[in-house]
């Protein structure tokens, strides 16, 4: 069975200012989102599953997923703030949905093959879509994979990311720290980070094995974070669990929660090293230099110039 390609798009684009998941910066009038569909199309997926948000399904089918029509097939999932396992509510003056691990959770249902996860508004390249289509070719179980890049070629000019960074051996991931702020100044030698490290950019090769270590560990985080939610009378009887950290900010991450799952024994991750150029539109000055390094590729033939011509 081919592979599905999950896709991250439920970001509201608040640094970018905007819905950049639907900005063009190709020669064409392509996204960020449409190379990595094209990508990932040759390689062998046969399948997209966009996970958004309701308030702009409408214009999220027509502006992108009516493009690949008759080219791969399309569904949507939706995250939503109140989309919590039983027992759970959204606390009063949360705005936010919970991050990027919530966000595949939110695919439990529509997954059932091995899949990859992107993000919708990374540029990954064609080596990593297919690396990750000739492993999920053979993945079983708990036997996950991650492309890995360099940290120092995942930075913006324009402001401060968030990465998480990897400790490897014997081609196999450790674990992943996130490090939220990481300024360009703070990168190179003799500097908190040398720009070697190996970092995640949600790119990553699963089998269906993931569901239930992300419930399980989605669970324990909104135990942490939230508490559970009293049934009646229960508080009189003083019962319920309470929150022991902000429940307004707090993100439940993808690469969080895989480096759990590491620590636990139950999944194994090797890290697909590649020399794809990775780059992305974390703030909308970082769209002139996409806009060029896409130029680049298509006069190099990597591409053609309208990819749905």
């Amino acid at each position: 069975m081919s592979p599905t390609l999950v896709v991250l798009a439920a970001g509201m684009g608040s640094r970018y200012g905007g819905l950049k998941q639907i900005d063009p910066v190709g020669p064409g009038g392509e996204t960020v989102l449409d190379y990595a569909v094209f990508d990932a199309a040759r390689a062998g997926f046969g399948r997209v599953v966009f996970v958004i948000r309701r308030d702009f399904e409408a214009l999220f089918r027509e502006k992108i997923g009516a493009r690949y029509a008759g080219r791969i097939a399309v569904d949507y999932v939706f995250q939503a703030l109140d989309a919590l396992p039983a027992d759970f509510a959204a606390p009063a003056g949360r705005e936010k949905p919970w991050g990027t691990g919530h966000a595949v959770w939110c695919a439990r249902d529509a997954v059932r093959e091995n899949f990859a996860v992107i993000n919708a508004d990374d540029f990954y390249g064609a080596d990593s879509f297919a690396q990750l289509a000739r492993f999920l070719g053979a993945a079983r179980g708990g036997d996950f994979a991650m492309v890995g890049f360099r940290l120092a070629n995942t930075l913006s000019e324009h402001g401060l990311v968030s990465r998480g960074v990897c400790a490897a051996a014997a081609g196999e991931l450790r674990s992943i720290v996130e490090h939220t702020g990481i300024a360009p100044a703070e990168v190179g030698a003799g500097r908190k980070f040398s720009g070697d490290e190996i970092v995640s950019m949600n790119c990553w090769g699963f089998t269906p094995a993931l569901f239930a270590g992300l419930d399980g560990q989605f669970r324990e985080y909104l135990e942490t974070y939230v508490g559970r939610v009293p049934s009646p009378g229960s508080e009189a009887r003083g019962e319920g669990t309470p929150p022991t950290a902000n429940p307004l900010k707090a993100e439940f991450y993808l690469p969080a929660a895989v480096s759990t799952m590491i620590g636990r024994g139950v999944a194994r991750v090797r890290v697909l090293p590649t020399e794809s150029a990775w780059f992305g539109v974390t703030y909308r000055e970082d769209k002139p230099r996409v806009e060029a390094a896409i130029r680049e590729l298509v006069r190099a033939g990597r591409y053609p110039a309208r990819l749905w011509a």
